[in-house]
């Protein structure tokens, strides 16, 4: 095998094997906490340019199947392991994890002490790195590394969303339908509101608010997806003239960002972040402690206790995370709108947050019975 290297931007550098296709990439180092969802991981958009490495030691033995991606190709970057399988055993396997990440030009690394590399992000921060098999001159790839754009101030949404609208239809009867904004949604989101008869109409990230009003959605879904969300004006305004519409507003992580930011609130870039299936989360509302699926490296800037008074009514923090207290949900008193920081479609993850898509559809049922009783 060959010989490859990790070079961070402070100069921290590993030395291994390469894994998967041979070559050069970059992008922001950062961890994920999972033990298993490897293949849902690496074709998550919100992972767009960024460098992933795996705290579980060996990663690979299912190998990769044809059901379970989340989106149409590999979206990091770069990544990273320290013992992958030698062996595939699962019976929907249809190829190794190594062979997928060459199929798709996927640089990694592997054989490396990933312990020691996820405890210096953790106390230094995320932060820019190079994966390298050609260029094996640790002075020239720190020199590139430095160059790498740097996550803070990158607006990526347009990277991953989907070009044209497109629709998941209901599985049975429709009850309702959603337009959901693709800021790099996960294929499995429009499959629980299916499950629960909601037909999604799938929008660019661009669109607009009288885009998605001629949909005649019974209200609206703001996905998942990478970049920071200080870039996002344009769709801040949009989230903006939809709550002003008093459409339904449901986000998830960017999309929780998004809401956060129209209600006047600002957002952060957190250390090292959020990433894996094995977060605890409390819902405020019911007092309940969730173990939820993360991945996001910016969160919501908002009071903890208490409700704030902002253009729309009251808002208030609705969850909040238990490892270090950052705000992971919001809820609208005033105007039919919540969101989470994390992913309760459980791809992959724990189902404990699967409540929240039928929280989604009481609210929806209580608009529809509002209006109901006024005609």
């Amino acid at each position: 095998m060959s010989k490859a290297l990790l070079v961070l931007e402070d100069g921290r550098t590993f030395t291994g094997e390469q894994y998967g296709a041979a070559g050069e990439t970059s992008g922001e180092a950062v961890f994920n906490t999972g033990m298993t969802g490897y293949q849902e991981t690496l074709t998550d958009p919100s992972y767009h340019r960024q460098v992933v490495i795996q705290t579980a030691p060996h990663i690979g033995n299912t190998g990769i199947n044809d059901e379970d991606d989340e989106s149409a190709r590999i979206w990091v970057s770069g990544y990273v392991v320290r013992d992958p399988a030698r062996r595939v055993s699962n019976w929907r396997s249809r190829r190794s994890l190594d062979d997928e990440l060459g199929l798709q030009g996927i640089v990694g690394i592997s054989a490396i002490d990933t312990r020691a590399l996820t405890r210096h992000l953790r106390e230094r921060g995320a932060m820019r790195c190079i994966i390298s098999s050609a260029d094996l001159e640790v002075e020239s790839l720190l020199s590139k590394v430095r160059s790498v754009p740097q996550m803070a101030g990158a607006d990526l949404t347009g990277d991953v969303s989907t070009p044209e609208p497109y629709t998941v239809t209901a599985t049975g009867e429709t009850r309702f339908t959603v337009a959901a904004l693709d800021y790099g949604i996960k294929t499995m989101t429009p499959r629980r509101m299916a499950e629960r008869g909601i037909t999604t109409h799938v929008l660019p990230a661009s669109s607009t608010a009288e885009q998605i009003l001629a949909t005649g959605a019974d209200a609206v879904f703001l996905s998942n997806g990478p970049g920071d969300p200080a870039t996002a004006d344009a769709a801040v305004g949009v989230v903006r003239e939809l709550l002003g519409a008093q459409l339904p507003v449901f986000g998830i992580c960017f999309g929780n960002q998004l809401l956060g930011r129209a209600f006047g609130f600002g957002t952060y870039k957190l250390r090292y972040g959020h990433r894996g299936i094995n977060q605890p989360v409390q819902d405020r509302l019911t007092g309940k402690v969730e173990v939820t699926a993360h991945n996001h490296g910016f969160a919501v800037d908002a009071p903890t206790e208490g409700s704030t008074e902002t253009d729309f009514g009251a808002v208030e923090v609705s969850h909040i995370g238990l490892n270090d207290n950052v705000v992971e949900g919001l809820r609208a008193l005033d105007v039919p709108a919540f969101s989470v920081q994390y992913h309760p479609e459980a791809a992959a993850g724990p189902h404990d947050a699967a409540y929240l898509f039928d929280r989604f559809v009481d609210l929806l049922d209580v608009r529809r019975g509002a209006a109901r009783e006024k005609i």
